[in-house]
């Protein structure tokens, strides 16, 4: 087992299919399977079930990629801290985010970072908060941004923001004239809410499972500027961060009867590596918190 099989094998089961992962690795698709089969062979097991239409992992596989995954996370910080130690002014942050984050509140402090290091690159993924942690568990992500709601020990967090999460409804709808809405009035109507894997919908899931409600989904989707609109246009309501509307005339904001505050957080995996590019944007960031603060 060498390290250029553990690179294809990681591939594969990215991407469960040996023509994307070739594309990839920039290989031949037979190469890659070639790798993959000389990989079993060395180790005596099957890796992958290829009876699917979509080739999955089988259990010795699942178990191999928590190792590859390690392997190669290591390898490639060991890279990367030899090349700072080597004066290496050039870097990437790479950090995950939500939608109606990066849409609403990043860019201004990633404008400003970029502005400050501009020889730095930026590298930023929209994912759901799970998706995110997942990701940062995986070692695909160096920082993330997360909901403080029942993280795993193994993330570190650093809180940035607290922000509510409100009723959203056009301004002609009859919940305009309401100074809270109940969890019972919001489910009564027709909702246009996120895909399952992002807070918001992780919450409404939480909420009618506690109160024995069942949502009335008109929409699913994780487009914001679309929600937007089939609110606006009263297909549907809503939820956002306040954040999202607030310079929206035609959208009001009206708070849950039982409040709803969300606690925003920059996480990484504790113990893990951090560039120091990464450091530079944590830094930066906090840095940026304790200024307001003050």
């Amino acid at each position: 087992m060498n390290l250029r099989q553990l690179e294809c094998f990681q591939a594969v089961a990215r991407h469960r299919n040996f023509t994307r992962a070739a594309a990839e690795l920039g290989m031949a698709q037979p190469a890659v399977s070639v790798t993959i089969q000389k990989l079993e062979q060395n180790l005596g097991l099957i890796l992958f079930n290829r009876q699917e239409k979509q080739i999955a992992l089988t259990a010795e596989g699942r178990r191999l990629l928590d190792h590859a995954n390690h392997i190669l996370r290591q390898l490639l910080d060991a890279k990367r801290e030899m090349a700072e130690l080597g004066g290496l002014e050039q870097g990437e942050v790479s950090i995950g985010m939500p939608g109606m984050l990066g849409s609403y509140y990043f860019p201004p402090i990633l404008m400003a970072f970029k502005h400050r290091y501009p020889d730095l690159k930026l590298n930023v993924l929209e994912a759901g908060t799970r998706e995110i942690q997942k990701m940062l568990f995986n070692g695909e992500l160096d920082l993330g941004i997360v909901v403080e709601h029942e993280l795993p020990d193994g993330l570190e967090i650093h809180r940035f923001h607290e922000e509510s999460m409100i009723v959203c409804v056009h301004r002609e709808h009859p919940f305009a004239e309401l100074s809270e809405v109940s969890y019972q009035q919001f489910f009564a109507e027709e909702l246009a809410l996120f895909k399952p894997g992002y807070f918001h919908r992780e919450f409404i899931d939480q909420i009618c499972q506690q109160q024995g409600l069942k949502p009335r989904i008109a929409f699913e989707t994780n487009l914001i500027a679309l929600t937007k609109a089939i609110v606006e246009n009263g297909f549907a309501i809503s939820t956002f961060l306040e954040m999202v509307i607030k310079d929206d005339p035609d959208l009001i904001a009206i708070p849950f009867a039982q409040p709803v505050r969300l606690k925003l957080a920059i996480a990484c995996k504790r113990g893990g590596y951090l560039s120091r590019a990464n450091r530079a944007f944590l830094e930066f960031m906090l840095g940026n918190l304790h200024s307001k603060a003050g």
